[in-house]
């Protein structure tokens, strides 16, 4: 990875929900994140790829050849053990293409009707992709492991945390803070690497500058 001053990164996504997460992790670290510049205005990107990382390195491409700096991307899922890893990557169209939270946590209920608690287990998957002027600089990923519940839990988060219980906490995600579901969730840990490699290389940059 290219070191950088004052390091910028830049999200590709439109959900402003992610952008103040990112945002306020990263400023923790002396790094600025902000919204790749006029992204709601571009086509957006196709993402038919068969993983996350493939889908998050699609996105990170794409969007780092129309704006300038280094851009990262992040794509995330809930798998569910007794569904074979299902949802994954159609985490978000399980039922449908413009599905909303409501419609996907209904199937996914449906779904796992039939089976104990116990066989309820789940893990959320995050995976990031750094880039620039088209080509991979990092790929990192996060997971958190859980279980579903029959009944939603908590007024937070989005998608199936109201559903997704984290055992080491007790709680839902969606009964968790923002600040709070940050440090454990599946897209904390896997901007917390991100951001480590970030430093890591202005650090070494450093260093050379020094001897």
């Amino acid at each position: 990875m290219r070191a950088v001053d004052n390091p910028m990164l830049y999200l590709a996504s439109t959900n402003p929900g992610k952008l103040r997460e990112f945002r306020e992790a990263a400023r923790q670290r002396g790094i600025a994140v902000a919204a790749v510049r006029g992204i709601a205005s571009m086509s957006p990107c196709v993402e038919n790829g068969l993983t996350f990382e493939e889908n998050a390195c699609t996105k990170a491409r794409y969007y780092s050849t129309l704006a300038a700096g280094l851009v990262f991307a992040d794509d995330s899922g809930i798998c569910v053990d007794a569904l074979g890893g299902g949802p994954g990557i159609r985490s978000a169209r399980f039922a449908g293409p413009a599905a909303s939270d409501e419609a996907n946590n209904a199937k996914l209920i449906e779904s796992l009707a039939s089976f104990a608690q116990e066989q309820r287990t789940a893990h959320y998957v995050c995976v990031i992709a750094l880039a620039e002027a088209g080509r991979i600089i990092a790929v990192t990923q996060g997971r958190a492991d859980g279980l579903i519940l029959p009944a939603p839990r908590g007024t937070g988060g989005f998608g199936y945390d109201p559903f997704f219980l984290f055992p080491p906490l007790g709680r839902t995600f969606a009964e968790l803070s923002r600040e709070s579901k940050f440090a454990v969730s599946h897209r904390g840990e896997a901007f917390r690497k991100l951001l480590d490699l970030v430093q890591e290389s202005g650090e070494r940059r450093e260093s050379k500058v020094e001897s």
